[in-house]
């Protein structure tokens, strides 16, 4: 079983779980990003955390070990119940969080040179933590990328990561 990790934005927290949950964060009533009209892209295995957490500091060209943002969960909201069994009725048993990222992220993504696409992919293609099919496939990821977070900061939304285990 793998992990699906979608990406979009949307201008606040409750429109991004209406468009990634469901209504007022209703898992069991919630319709696809596409029939909710988000301006959204399938990233499949790239999570937000490492993975893109990696790119946005190729992108800005620090050591990812400097990079200081890391996504914040928005929906279940924190805390995680932790000493006691999760309710099957509980969102935390859905399978399904949504993650707020950085806006300095999207910031830089949207800022990046096209001449400085092909460089950055070089080096995000080289991380373990993901197997690209080849270094076009990290290519079009990283113009994927940067195409959405340049949409984003047009439209003054956040970026926004739904994560479906």
């Amino acid at each position: 079983m793998g992990v699906l990790y979608d990406y979009f934005h949307a201008t606040d927290h409750t429109t991004a779980v209406d468009q990634a949950i469901g209504p007022d964060g209703d898992w069991l009533n919630g319709a696809s990003l596409e029939e909710a009209g988000a301006d959204w892209i399938d990233a499949k295995g790239l999570d937000p955390d490492i993975v893109l957490g990696q790119l946005v500091a190729y992108a800005e060209a620090v050591p990812f070990a400097d990079q200081q943002d890391t996504p914040e969960l928005v929906w279940p909201e924190p805390p995680y119940p932790q000493g006691e069994p999760i309710a099957p009725d509980s969102p935390w048993d859905t399978g399904l969080i949504l993650q707020q990222l950085p806006d300095r992220w999207r910031d830089i993504l949207a800022a990046l040179p096209e001449d400085a696409v092909p460089m950055v992919a070089a080096q995000w293609y080289e991380i373990e933590e993901v197997d690209f099919a080849d270094y076009l496939d990290a290519e079009n990821a990283v113009g994927t990328f940067k195409a959405l977070a340049s949409r984003a900061r047009t439209a003054g939304a956040h970026l926004y990561c739904r994560c479906c285990v």
